[in-house]
C-alpha cells in the first residue's frame, strides 16, 4: 500500500469520483421516493404555492387600494373560490342539459353505426380481420369456462338451477350515501387544505421568503434573493401568459364551434381553455367531447370534420407559433425539458403532476442557475446552449463538417461581423485544438482535417455581407487600394504546423473580404531549406501567424528568414491565442523583433487595410504595455484592438 505522501496534494483520492456518483444516485433516489410517497401532503402544498403565485398580483392590487394585508388576502381567496365555484356550476349545468338532450340524437348514432357496419360487411379485409380476432379471443379466453357457458350446461343437463333470495340490506341508504359522497370527499378535503395553505402563504409571504433564504444560503443572501425573485417573476409571468393564451384559445374554439353548429359551444370552449394547462394531452382530451358530440348531432360527417380541423389548426398555430414567440424569452426551458418534466411529474404525482410539471421545472432551472451544486439542472433543463460557441465549433472541426459549421455561424453572424466571428469563435476553437495537440490528443491527420475544415468554412463564408443589428448592410469606408498593394501584397505565414496554417487561412480570407490580395505560406515553405524558393513578387508585407508561440526563438528565426528574403516588406506578428493581459506579451515582442504585433484578426486586418489605402509605410503600433523598468513600450500610435480575444 503506497504511503499517503505519494498522493499529490489536492489530487482526488482513488475511487472518490465513484463514491460521489454513488452518493448522488442514492440521494436522488431518496428524493424521488419522498416525492412519490409524500403525494398526499406535497400535492396540496404545490397547488397552494401555484395558486398563491397566481393570486399575488390580485393581492398587490388590493393592498394598493389601502384594504390591508389580511382583508386583501381574504378577498382574493374568496374571489378565487367563487370563480372556481361558478366555473364548476356552469360546467355541471351544461353537462346536465347535454345529458337530457342526448336521447334525441340516438337516431343519428344508430344510422351511422349501421352505415359503418354495412360498409364493413362488404369489405373482405374487415371480415378476415374480424374472424382472426374472434378465433384468437376464443383460444385465449375459452368459451367452456365462461359463466354463460356453465349456465347453459346446467340448463341442458336438467338439473335445477339454485336461486338465492336475499333480503335488502338495512343499511342501503348509508351505502348509497357512501357511493355518492365518497368520491367527493377526497377532492373536497384537498380543496380545503389548498385554501388554508394559500391563505397562510399569502399572509406570511415575507416571513416564508426570509426563512427559505436562511435555509438555502444565508451566507450568500444576494444570490439566494436573486434566485427567488427570478423564480417568482418567471412563474408569475408564465401563469399570466398561459392564462391569456388559454383564454383566447378557448374563446376562439367556442365561437368557432357555435358557427359550426355543435351544441353547448361555450362549454367546450371553456373546457379547451382549462385543459390547455395540461401539456400535450390537454387539447386532444378537450377536443374529444365536441367531436364525439358532432358525430351524434350531424346526420352526415361535415360537422365532425370541421370540428377536427378546427382543433388541429388552432392548436398548431398556438403551439408552434404563438407560444414559442411568447415563452421563448420568458420560460427558460428547453423543449426536451418540457417533455421530460411532463413524463416525470405524471409518474410521480399523476394528473396533478402533469398540470404542475412546467411550473415546477421552471423553478428547478432557476435554482440550478444560481446554486453551483445544482448547476446540472440548468444544463439539463434550461434553454441556454449546452456548449459555448467555440466549443460547438471545435466539435464541428473534429467532425470535419464545414457546412454544418457555416450553418451554425449564420445565427452568430446575424448580429455580428465576420471578423468578430473569426476572432470570438473560430480562433478560440483553434486555440483549444492547439492545446489538445500540445497534450498529444490530436494526431497529424486530425490537425490536417481541422485545417481543411477551416478552409472550407472560409470558402462557405466568402460571400458573406456584414449587417448591423438593424439589418442594414455595413459598408467599409476604405478608399481604393494603392497600385503598389495590388496582386498578392500580403503573405500569411504559418508559424509551425497545420493549426497555425488554419489561422493564417482565416486572416487571408478576411483580407480577401476587404478587397486585399493575400497568399497563405505554410511552415514548410518558410523553412530554412525552402525559404529561398519562396515566391515574393509584389509582396509588400508578411504576417507570421501563431496560435501559441511556444519557443519564441523559433518565431525569431522565422521572422529573420522572412526579413532576409523580403528586405523591403513590412513585418507583422500575430499571436492569436494570447490575451492582452498575458505576462509573456513583452517577451513575444522582443523575440520576434516586429514593430507590429497583433493579437486579434480584426486588429491585423484594420492595420493592413489602413496601409493598403495609404500606400505608404505603416504607422508604429501602440501597445499599452510597459517595459521591465516601467517605461512605455515603443509604438505609441497604433489603434486599440476592437476585440479582446
Amino acid at each position: 500500500m503506497p504511503p499517503a505522501a505519494d498522493v499529490p496534494a489536492g489530487a482526488p483520492l482513488p475511487g472518490s469520483n465513484l463514491q460521489q456518483a454513488a452518493m448522488g444516485a442514492i440521494l436522488a433516489a431518496l428524493v424521488v421516493m419522498g416525492l412519490y410517497f409524500g403525494r398526499p401532503v406535497l400535492v396540496p402544498i404545490a397547488l397552494s404555492v401555484l395558486l398563491a403565485f397566481a393570486l399575488g398580483p390580485v393581492v398587490g392590487l388590493l393592498r394598493r387600494l389601502w384594504l390591508g394585508r389580511v382583508l386583501s388576502v381574504l378577498l382574493s381567496v374568496v374571489f378565487a373560490v367563487a370563480v372556481i365555484g361558478l366555473l364548476g356550476t356552469f360546467i355541471g349545468g351544461q353537462f346536465a342539459g347535454l345529458a337530457a338532450a342526448l336521447p334525441q340524437y340516438q337516431t343519428n348514432v344508430v344510422n351511422k353505426i349501421q352505415s359503418i357496419q354495412g360498409q364493413a360487411a362488404h369489405s373482405s379485409f374487415v371480415q378476415k380481420t374480424s374472424n382472426v380476432v374472434k378465433n384468437i379471443t376464443h383460444q385465449i379466453t375459452g368459451d367452456q369456462n365462461s359463466p354463460a357457458a356453465q349456465l347453459a350446461r346446467r340448463a341442458s343437463s336438467g338439473k335445477p338451477i339454485p336461486v338465492v333470495i336475499e333480503d335488502a340490506a338495512t343499511d342501503a341508504p348509508i351505502a348509497i350515501a357512501e357511493t355518492l359522497i365518497g368520491p367527493l370527499l377526497e377532492p373536497l378535503a384537498t380543496l380545503a387544505i389548498v385554501i388554508v395553505f394559500v391563505i397562510f402563504i399569502l399572509l406570511q409571504k415575507d416571513d416564508l421568503r426570509d426563512r427559505f433564504i436562511r435555509l438555502a444560503g444565508s451566507r450568500d443572501l444576494t444570490r439566494t434573493s436573486v434566485a427567488m425573485d427570478e423564480a417568482a417573476e418567471r412563474l408569475s409571468r408564465y401563469l399570466l401568459l398561459q392564462t391569456t393564451v388559454n383564454t383566447i384559445f378557448g374563446t376562439v374554439i367556442a365561437f368557432s364551434l357555435w358557427m359550426i353548429g355543435v351544441p353547448n359551444p361555450f362549454l367546450w370552449g371553456l373546457m379547451a381553455g382549462l385543459f390547455r394547462y395540461v401539456p400535450y394531452v390537454g387539447v386532444p382530451l378537450a377536443a374529444l367531447f365536441p367531436i364525439v358530440l358532432s358525430v351524434a348531432v350531424d346526420p352526415g360527417w361535415a360537422m365532425t370534420v370541421q370540428a377536427l380541423v378546427l382543433f388541429s389548426v388552432a392548436e398548431l398555430i398556438t403551439g408552434q407559433f404563438i407560444e414559442p414567440f411568447l415563452y421563448g424569452r420568458h420560460m427558460g426551458l428547453s423543449a426536451i425539458a418540457v417533455v421530460m418534466a411532463a413524463a416525470f411529474w405524471t409518474w410521480v404525482w399523476g394528473p396533478v403532476g402533469l398540470l404542475l410539471s412546467t411550473p415546477l421545472t421552471m423553478c428547478l432551472v432557476v435554482i440550478g442557475r444560481h446554486a453551483p451544486p445544482l448547476a446540472f439542472l440548468d444544463i439539463l433543463l434550461g434553454d441556454s446552449p449546452a456548449l459555448a460557441q467555440e466549443e460547438s465549433f471545435y466539435l464541428r472541426m473534429l467532425e470535419g463538417d464545414p457546412d454544418e459549421a457555416a450553418n451554425q455561424a449564420d445565427a452568430y453572424l446575424s448580429d455580428h461581423t465576420l471578423e468578430q466571428y473569426y476572432d470570438s469563435v473560430a480562433i478560440r476553437a483553434l486555440v483549444m485544438a492547439q492545446h489538445d495537440a500540445e497534450r498529444g490528443l490530436l494526431d497529424h491527420a486530425t490537425r490536417v482535417n481541422i485545417k481543411t475544415t477551416i478552409e472550407g468554412l472560409a470558402e462557405n463564408l466568402s460571400d458573406h455581407t456584414d449587417h448591423d443589428r438593424k439589418g442594414e448592410e455595413i459598408e467599409h469606408s476604405e478608399a481604393a487600394v494603392s497600385v503598389s498593394w495590388q496582386g498578392e501584397p500580403v503573405l500569411c505565414v504559418a508559424g509551425r504546423g497545420s493549426l497555425d496554417e488554419a489561422a493564417g487561412a482565416l486572416l487571408m480570407s478576411l483580407l480577401h473580404h476587404r478587397g486585399i490580395g493575400a497568399r497563405l505560406v505554410t511552415a514548410e515553405e518558410a523553412s530554412p531549406q525552402n525559404i529561398h524558393a519562396l515566391k515574393v513578387d509584389g509582396v509588400r508585407m508578411f504576417c507570421v501567424s501563431y496560435l501559441e508561440p511556444g519557443n519564441y526563438q523559433a518565431a525569431r528565426y522565422l521572422v529573420r528568414r522572412l526579413k532576409k528574403r523580403l528586405p523591403g516588406a513590412i513585418p507583422m506578428a500575430g499571436y492569436w491565442g494570447m490575451h492582452h493581459n498575458d505576462t509573456d506579451y513583452l517577451n513575444a515582442i522582443e523575440a520576434t523583433e516586429c514593430d507590429l504585433v497583433m493579437m486579434t484578426l480584426s486588429e491585423a486586418v484594420e492595420r493592413i487595410v489602413a496601409m493598403a489605402r495609404d500606400g505608404g509605410p505603416p504607422q508604429p503600433a501602440v501597445h499599452a504595455r510597459h517595459g521591465k523598468h516601467g517605461e512605455p513600450h515603443p509604438n505609441p500610435q497604433a489603434p486599440k484592438s476592437p476585440i479582446a480575444v
